[in-house]
């Protein structure tokens, strides 16, 4: 078994499509067909089951995927130890970020980390807040940042920035004009984030301190996209609790309005492991985000 053959199951696992995987990793089907094939036969074992033209993770590769995880992130902080010996010359730094801070506020940081530090081969993942603590937890991203505090066993966090979650709805819908605080916040349906999302816990604190969450107002549609939401609400499908920095684009272009209700200040952490090896490109990045190293 080789490292190769486990990133390869890996890719297969995750995009359940051995055509996606094979373009994920930059390999031809039949290359990524044969390392999987070569790793059952190998150990007389099958990992996928395979109906028709699909192929899906069985039990026994749920299992082996975990382990085949751990090893993987094992091997990258090896191959990180080894980097960090030639300094910031070389290396690589994984990080994972939620949805709107990826989007919005950590593209122009990305840009100034790679001036400044141009051997590093950084690699960037989306996802919502549940999904980039667990990536953090499991090795799979040295750095995380996400929207709203977490309190998890081995990982630290740091508050990095500032930002406020605010209603918008389209110029007609009828809180466009309002001019007095919304007294009843089920007035209108919403479309919201998804749930393990740090815009959706927002807008769940929200409902509480309104009193407005019991019984809960009218979901209209809850997706995982800002930007699918957004466009939503100018089209007049309802209310949206939102990023200022994500819905500013469309107040300035008259696209959305503002609602008369306080903004939610929501903070921006970083988060990191406190056991797992922390390599000097990660300490270089968090001190440029955070003016804190290690």
């Amino acid at each position: 078994m080789t490292l190769e053959q486990l990133r390869i199951f890996l890719a297969v696992a995750e995009e359940d499509h051995i055509t996606r995987a094979a373009e994920r990793l930059h390999m031809t089907q039949s290359a990524v067909s044969a390392a999987i094939s070569a790793l059952e036969n190998r150990h007389g074992i099958q990992l996928f089951d395979r109906v028709g033209r699909s192929i899906r993770l069985n039990r026994n590769g749920r299992l082996f995927r975990d382990e085949a995880r751990k090893v993987l992130a094992a091997a990258r902080q090896a191959e990180t130890v080894l980097a960090d010996l030639s300094g910031l010359r070389h290396g690589a730094l994984s990080i994972m970020a939620s949805r709107t801070i990826g989007s919005y506020w950590l593209p122009p940081h990305l840009a100034t980390f790679r001036r400044q530090h141009p051997g590093i081969d950084l690699t960037v993942t989306i996802g919502n807040t549940d999904a980039v603590l667990e990536a953090v937890a499991d090795g799979q991203a040295e750095i995380g940042l996400i929207e709203w505090p977490e309190s998890r066993h081995s990982l630290q966090s740091i508050k990095i920035a500032e930002d406020e979650m605010i209603v918008v709805v389209a110029p007609d819908h009828p809180w466009a004009t309002r001019d007095h605080p919304i007294a009843d916040l089920r007035e209108t349906s919403w479309v919201v984030r998804e749930e393990g999302s740090g815009t959706r816990r927002a807008f769940d604190t929200m409902l509480e301190t309104y009193g407005a969450s019991d019984p809960m107002p009218t979901i209209a549609l809850e997706l995982p996209g800002n930007e699918a939401i957004l466009n939503l609400v100018e089209n007049g499908l309802g209310a949206t609790l939102m990023s200022r920095s994500a819905a500013a684009p469309a107040i300035e272009r008259g696209r959305l309005v503002e609602v008369p209700i306080s903004p939610i200040p929501r903070p921006y952490f970083l988060m990191r492991h406190t056991e797992r090896y922390h390599s000097k490109a990660a300490d270089a990045f968090a001190v440029q985000l955070t003016g804190k190293g290690g």
